[in-house]
């Protein structure tokens, strides 16, 4: 009977319980639930769907990279200025010294001016496409052609 378990150190590694000894607390949802998604990757699953929509038409949007950003950035130095009026909701950058062009979507901006899941997927459409029309030197309804209707 000498064969007694020594107590475990608690030195790092994770914790088995919390310290009103109820055990460690878990995830709300599975991760394949979309409850489990956070608003950012929501966000960015809406400007994947409308990617993917554009490139059935556009297989050339494949060379292009598509970013969600938080916020805008104010640079300064360049001369960017913008109010309350004038934020932008997506910008492109051309390319140049071997990097892709790049859509880049504004998610803070969009979820501001929208109330729902259904009303921002619809923004979000309409500012690739204007993004991808800018970039292409094309018109938002030769991009896709149902731009604008509601």
């Amino acid at each position: 009977m000498d064969n007694r378990v020594p107590p475990r150190a608690a030195g790092p590694g994770p914790r088995r319980r919390d310290r009103h000894g109820r055990g460690m607390r878990g995830p709300i949802a599975p991760p394949q639930v979309p409850l489990a998604a956070s608003r950012a990757e929501a966000f960015a699953d809406l400007v994947q769907d409308s990617v993917e929509r554009l490139e059935r038409r556009w297989p050339q949007l494949a060379d292009i990279d598509f970013l969600v950003l938080e916020v805008p950035r104010l640079d300064a130095r360049q001369g960017d200025v913008w109010n309350d009026e004038a934020v932008p909701l997506g910008g492109i950058v051309a390319a140049r010294d071997g990097h892709r062009a790049r859509v880049v979507v504004y998610r803070r901006p969009v979820e501001i001016r929208t109330k729902g899941r259904d009303e921002r997927a619809a923004l979000v459409h309409e500012v690739v496409v204007e993004q991808v029309a800018e970039l292409l030197g094309l018109t938002p309804e030769t991009v896709d052609p149902r731009y604008g209707e509601d």
